[in-house]
Order: C-alpha cells, then sequence, then structure tokens
C-alpha cells in the first residue's frame, strides 16, 4: 500500500505563485467567503513555532484558523494552570485567528486495558484544557488493528471507547474528531464501521486526504460512506502536489453545503518561506472552491 507522504510527493510542486507583498498588512484582513474555511495544522509547518508565532503567521498568511498539534513547540497542555489557560485564551480572542481545537495522538485500539484506560484519560483532559482556552473539539485517532485480534473486537472497543469520551464533550460543548488514520483503520469501510458503534453525536470525523479513499469502490462511494458523520475539521495537503482528487472532494463538500475548516496538514515540503507557502495553499483552495462553485 501507498504510503501517504510518497502519495503526496508523487508529482512536482508547482512554482509558489504568490509572495509576501500580495498579503494585506495590518488590520486587513480577508476573511474566507463562505462556509469553508482555510486553516492551519501546527503538525509541521509550524512545529518550531511559539504560540505568538503561529497567530502572527496565521495573520499574515490569512490563514485564520489552527489546531494545535499537542506537544508541540507552543506548549499548550493539559498541566496548564486556570491563569495559563485564560492567557492562551485571551491571546486568540485579541487575534483575528481561531482556535480550531487540538490534534492528539491519543488512540483507542490498544488491546492492553491500562493503556486504553490512560488513553481514555488523555483525551478527556484534553477536552477540558480545549473547552477552557476557547477550542471547540479535540482529535483523536482510531488507530490500527493488531495480529491475532480480530477486526470486529477492536472496532467495537474503539467505538465504545468514543461514545465514553463523546458523553463528556457535549458536555462541555465540544466535538470529538477521530482522525482517518492508521494501519487498516483508515480504509474508510472500516471507519463506518468504527461509527456505527460511536453513535454518539459528539463524535464525527476528520478526513485525512489518505490514498487509499480511492480503494475499493472509489472515491465517491467511499465519501458517501462517511459524509453524514464529517466533523467541523479535515485535514488537507499541498494542493499543487501529488495527484490527490482534491476537486472531487470539494464538489462532494460544496453540494452537502459543508461548514467547516480545510486545515492545511503539509508535510510533504519543507519550504523556506512557510507564511508565503501557507498563503500560496490558501488561495489555491479558495480558487478551486469558486471554480467549483461557478461550474455548480
Amino acid at each position: 500500500m501507498t504510503n501517504r507522504r510518497s502519495f503526496i510527493k508523487h508529482a512536482a510542486l508547482a512554482p509558489l505563485a504568490w509572495s509576501v507583498r500580495d498579503f494585506p498588512s495590518g488590520d486587513a484582513i480577508v476573511r474566507d467567503p463562505a462556509n469553508i474555511r482555510i486553516g492551519l495544522v501546527t503538525y509541521q509547518w509550524a512545529k518550531d513555532w511559539d504560540l505568538p508565532d503561529i497567530i502572527r503567521n496565521c495573520t499574515k498568511s490569512q490563514v485564520l484558523g489552527v489546531e494545535l498539534r499537542v506537544e508541540h513547540k507552543h506548549g499548550v497542555d493539559t498541566h496548564f494552570t486556570s491563569r495559563q489557560r485564560e492567557e492562551v485564551k485571551r491571546q486568540f480572542k485579541d487575534s483575528a485567528v481561531t482556535l480550531v481545537g487540538f490534534g492528539s495522538n491519543v488512540h483507542f485500539d490498544s488491546p492492553d486495558p491500562e493503556l486504553l484506560r490512560l488513553n481514555i484519560m488523555r483525551a478527556k483532559t484534553l477536552l477540558a484544557l480545549d473547552h477552557d482556552i476557547g477550542g471547540s473539539g479535540v482529535k483523536v485517532k482510531p488507530n490500527g488493528f493488531h495480529k491475532g485480534i480480530a477486526h470486529e473486537k477492536t472496532i467495537e472497543q474503539i467505538g465504545k471507547a468514543l461514545n465514553e469520551i463523546g458523553k463528556l464533550a457535549g458536555d462541555l460543548g465540544q466535538q470529538l474528531r477521530l482522525e482517518v488514520h492508521g494501519n487498516e483503520t483508515q480504509e474508510l469501510p472500516n471507519i463506518r464501521a468504527i461509527l456505527d458503534v460511536a453513535d454518539n453525536p459528539n463524535v464525527a470525523i476528520c478526513w485525512n486526504c489518505n490514498p487509499t479513499d480511492l480503494d475499493g469502490k472509489g472515491f465517491e462511494y467511499n465519501f458517501n460512506l462517511v459524509k453524514d458523520r464529517l466533523g467541523d475539521t479535515m485535514h488537507i495537503h499541498e494542493l499543487d502536489a501529488g495527484n490527490y482528487p482534491y476537486k472531487k472532494l470539494m464538489t462532494g463538500l460544496i453540494k452537502m453545503d459543508y461548514k467547516g475548516w480545510l486545515l492545511l496538514e503539509c508535510s510533504a515540503t519543507d519550504p523556506a518561506d512557510k507564511v508565503t507557502a501557507m498563503a500560496t495553499q490558501r488561495r489555491t483552495a479558495l480558487e478551486m472552491l469558486s471554480a467549483l462553485r461557478k461550474e455548480g
């Protein structure tokens, strides 16, 4: 099976078409023109930025939403005191950037009951943190199947864990976002099976633009299989690299009147000027969406 990174790298990048001088400056904030908004995952391009860097660079590039990956340089995590949490909330409130939520490595597939319990507890504490600092949800992972354990057993275990955590998410006004990720669990029929167990309305999925989205009966079939449970966030990668069917994805989102964030989780490239690269990806996404709406 082709892994995601090699899939993204399959085609060469087009030259960057925009420069910093094209950006609005100061208070000239240009909001995304429709319900689908463009944001950033701090996974790679922003992994070495502290919180003021993230807010400043997102503002300059007009990528006005962010999913903070835990355990990165920004340092925001569950050990924060009430005062520290209020300060994080204030920094976002005083800016044009929306804190979309957290991206975590929490997962619920382990056959070890104690490890499963620890991951469930970690997810709950992250939801409480995200609530306190003004975010709207936490991304978690399935995360895979294990040798000698029936897939159906793991699927049921993951689904039940999501239901338990989803109850707290609802109490806190949060969304629990299951990333389409992992060893075989990223295949959409398996995600559908997990969702059939995890029927709590606060549990949704974070689409992840994997090569496996095209497997089996094809992209449209797989998208339609889970579109009723799409969450407020989706991860996209470099739009001008690889051969992922972004136009089909965006067409599907437009048809269902999707309201949420397309978050840049760019990892196939390492541009020296990441602010310019973010602005380029945003403009590419908005141009694609605009053209598809006109085709309508």
